[in-house]
């Protein structure tokens, strides 16, 4: 396992690490491209996220819908399943994730990828909607549990680029297919088996074979069973979390001024980090911020648009405003709100009592140098520790860590009475004490990170044991929709590259993966999701370039003519009858 994790992060270093140098500092490539898109397609399309928005809002709200137009589900059902997907574990642990790691000011740049992120979403939806496949044999049930339209990155390179571009069309729903595995899936049950680990002691492969029972149930289903079920989970999912954290934010009023400037100054000139990687880099907290931001709004991934494209419309613009709602919606509301908790009442950077396992999943081995940035390191053969401190403590030698962060102190009791001494051997996985006694988990004053950071924001913010059930009870039914939504995806993928017999086998792999996502490390978990989503929104990102004067064309004649009226009409006699 170990050698698997470091294959993983070599290669997330790589993806993310390749770049333009700039003094110590590199900007990813990836950042660059998707931030440079978004600037590309705000200006192209005169801030459309701002002209259009309420109108986006208006066509949500069903009064333009005509059931006779094609498609499988309406705008409100289409937007709750892409919602599903956007808003999950990315609101709840990605944020804590990114201040984890580059410090308060990593959420003013998840607001500068959501707010560009809107231009890109609505321009992947409207070209998704304008080269979506429609099957004309929609009345049998076989059609239903199938779907009757397929739409996505991959279509419209391929018929907006051409045929020539066959090849990045199939390579992007191979890689749009495999991220489905990971960000969509084994990373939503990792969170939630972590939370009911750290919260009620749940073994994780319980856990697994809960929320996998769940998943498997609605999405073999076919799109309508989950249009249905996301179109009640969404709403409520995102409002019980959003009243939790309001009732946080408004009995903490006077520190809401405080915290937005805490937030807009350290994504300047950061000078906090929990991890102390956001200690003087800018560009850590930068890359952060968007790394998060892109896993939670999906902005430029090219997901969204395929649940988007099965929307029943004719007017491929009158979807892509509805995909504005989207990053807005998703970050600059929810995971606003979520790190405002954090922040606000002061857990962010908090230690806890925490057990530590000598080869737990959250449990590394990291340097600190004199700076205090943590950074990953190889496993010493001996660790020694005297009197509960350790010993050997200098630049560059390996510290016992804890979600990356070196652990000060080690004590043999969960009430942290007896300090520990003697040697932490990692390649046994023990602790042996002076006497000889063999240790697997000490005790100690540890940072938390995901959603059990949130947990520790909500439960200091509300009354009694209300956090922590209601971030426990958003976990549960974030990751379970975004898990049941993204499985569409990598199906609509799956039937692209080989036909609809190839559907059914992929939603039971999906189900098995789920099930295998809930028992590896939340590190390795994430690291292969950030992979994936390196990789996946190049290709996507380069066809939205070369297709921007379509969507500008489309977007000028749609609010020149203004179907919406006449629409509008028709559903109001529908209405009546």
């Amino acid at each position: 396992m170990h050698l698997f994790e470091t294959i993983v992060r070599t290669v997330n270093d790589f993806i993310w690490g390749f770049g333009i140098p700039v003094g110590d500092e590199v900007i990813p490539g990836v950042v660059i491209a998707l931030l440079g898109t978004g600037v590309f397609l705000t200006l192209r399309l005169r801030f459309i996220q701002l002209r259009r928005l309420g109108h986006g809002f208006g066509v949500t709200t069903g009064r333009y819908d005509d059931p006779n137009e094609p498609g499988d589900v309406p705008h409100f059902q289409a937007l709750t399943t892409a919602l599903s997907a956007t808003v999950g574990i990315g609101n709840i642990a990605g944020v804590a994730i990114a201040i984890h790691w580059g410090g308060p000011g990593a959420l003013f740049w998840m607001w500068v990828t959501a707010s560009l992120g809107m231009a890109v979403k609505y321009s992947e939806v409207t070209l998704a909607q304008r080269y979506r496949q429609v099957e004309t044999d929609q009345g049998t049930s076989h059609r239903a549990l199938l779907g009757t339209v397929s739409g996505g990155p991959m279509y419209y390179i391929e018929r907006g680029l051409g045929p020539r571009w066959k090849w990045m069309a199939l390579f992007f729903a191979g890689m749009l297919g495999f991220t489905a595995f990971l960000t969509g899936n084994a990373v939503q049950a990792n969170t939630v088996a972590d939370t009911m680990w750290t919260t009620f002691g749940v073994s994780p492969w319980i856990t697994g074979l809960f929320t996998s029972g769940v998943v498997a149930l609605v999405v073999l289903g076919g799109i309508r069973r989950i249009g249905k079920v996301t179109s009640i989970l969404a709403p409520a999912m995102a409002g019980i979390y959003v009243l939790g954290a309001l009732y946080i934010i408004v009995t903490n009023l006077g520190q809401l001024i405080p915290s937005f400037g805490l937030i807009l100054r350290e994504a300047f000139n950061p000078t906090a980090g929990i991890a102390g990687t956001g200690v003087g880099a800018i560009l850590t907290t930068m890359m952060w911020g968007v790394k998060r931001g892109l896993f939670s709004n999906e902005a430029g991934q090219g997901s969204a648009p395929i649940a988007h494209a099965a929307a029943k419309t004719d007017e491929p613009v009158s979807e892509g405003v509805v995909a504005l709602l989207e990053p807005f919606i998703d970050t600059l509301v929810i995971c606003t709100m979520t790190g405002l908790v954090i922040i606000m009442t002061g857990v962010w950077n908090d230690v806890h009592p925490t057990p530590l396992g000598i080869t737990a999943g959250d449990s590394s081995w990291v340097t600190v140098d004199e700076h205090g940035h943590h950074r990953g390191a190889a496993a010493p053969e001996r660790f020694v520790v005297e009197l509960g401190r350790p010993v050997h403590t200098g630049p560059g030698l390996p510290r016992y860590a804890w979600h990356e962060v070196a652990v000060e102190e080690f004590f043999t009791d969960p009430q942290q009475t007896l300090p520990f001494t003697g040697l932490i051997v990692p390649a046994e996985g023990v602790a042996v004490a002076h006497d000889g006694a063999r240790l697997a988990t000490l005790y100690g004053n540890a940072v938390e990170n995901g959603a059990p950071l949130t947990m520790n924001g909500f439960s200091r913010g509300l009354p009694g044991q209300w956090g922590k059930y209601i971030v426990v009870l958003s976990v549960l039914l974030f990751a379970v929709s975004t898990a049941i939504s993204w499985s569409y995806y990598g199906d609509r993928c799956a039937n692209y590259i080989w036909g609809a017999r190839a559907i059914f086998p992929y939603k039971v792999a999906f189900v098995g993966m789920h099930f295998f996502g809930a028992l590896v490390s939340l590190n390795v978990v994430w690291e292969l999701g950030d992979i994936a989503l390196g990789v996946v929104i190049l290709p996507n990102l380069i066809a939205l370039v070369f297709l921007s004067g379509q969507v500008r064309g489309m977007t000028v004649s749609y609010f020149a003519r203004k179907p919406w009226v006449e629409n509008a009409a028709v559903h109001r006699s529908l209405k009546k009858r």
